[in-house]
């Protein structure tokens, strides 16, 4: 578990500031740098959240899901929709924030 949190930290760091960099570079290019910059870094940052956030809990539902059909293996249909509706409820969530992430980077 500690292999994959640092995999997904490093990989996080460096999309950041290789999305920073870029952000940089055309700032200084431009007058209104700064909002631009603030626009690039918090789409970034809010996809890298909302995708995180629904990862870890799509994780933790299928791993309930899968421990609750393991005690009682007669319960599986019961268990399995309102399962199935939770994980698109989450990932609508995070789909959610990709639209948001593209509506800000269409402001730059």
């Amino acid at each position: 578990m500690k292999k994959v949190v640092s995999f997904v930290a490093t990989a996080v760091v460096v999309l950041v500031f290789s999305g920073a960099a870029l952000a940089a570079a055309e700032a200084a290019a431009e007058a209104d740098s700064t909002a631009k910059v603030a626009i690039a870094l918090a789409s970034g940052f809010g996809i890298a959240i909302a995708a995180f956030g629904a990862a870890l809990g799509q994780g933790r539902m299928a791993a309930a899901a899968m421990e609750s059909i393991g005690r009682n293996p007669s319960a599986a249909d019961k268990i399995q929709l309102p399962m199935i509706l939770g994980l698109a409820f989450i990932e609508a969530l995070a789909i959610y924030a990709l639209i948001i992430a593209f509506a800000l980077q269409g402001k730059i």
